[in-house]
């Protein structure tokens, strides 16, 4: 562009000073300098369009991260949850554990007290049916030794 800049300086001093001057020089010059701005634009779109695509990618890039992170903050949490859940669960089992063998304790004692009190219950019988047979035995012994007035 400086060389095109250049040339249409020499071209302007020669305008003013050369009388047979060909307009058309400088028409070809202004021509040169359309194509180089074209160019340049084209060129300029490009390095645009080339960015584009890197900071897209770079967009598409930085969501996968954030996708990711998300995805492990998500999964950690569900570790952490997951891991409050299993400890929830065995003292529950735990507290479960505790109360069924204290049931059974409290079963065993009952048993025994329900065997004692029968086994009493048993030896009053028994001792009452002992009692009973001895006072019938007595009583058909003295019927035996009374005399008849007859």
């Amino acid at each position: 562009m400086e060389d095109l800049f250049t040339q249409f300086a020499l071209l302007s001093d020669q305008a003013l000073i050369d009388k047979s001057f060909d307009p058309y020089a400088i028409h070809d010059l202004l021509k040169f300098f359309e194509v180089d701005a074209y160019n340049a634009w084209s060129s300029a779109e490009l390095s645009a369009l080339a960015e584009l695509d890197a900071a897209e990618a770079e967009a598409e890039e930085a969501e996968t991260v954030i996708a990711k992170s998300a995805m492990e903050e998500a999964m950690d949490e569900f570790r952490r949850f997951e891991e409050e859940m299993d400890r929830m669960a065995r003292e529950e089992l735990g507290e479960l554990v505790e109360n069924g063998e204290r049931a059974w304790r409290i079963g065993v004692l009952m048993d025994k007290a329900a065997t004692a009190a029968a086994k009493k219950y048993m030896d009053g019988a028994v001792g009452y049916a002992t009692a009973s047979m001895r006072s019938a035995w007595k009583s058909l012994g003295a019927a035996n030794k009374k005399v008849h007035p007859s």
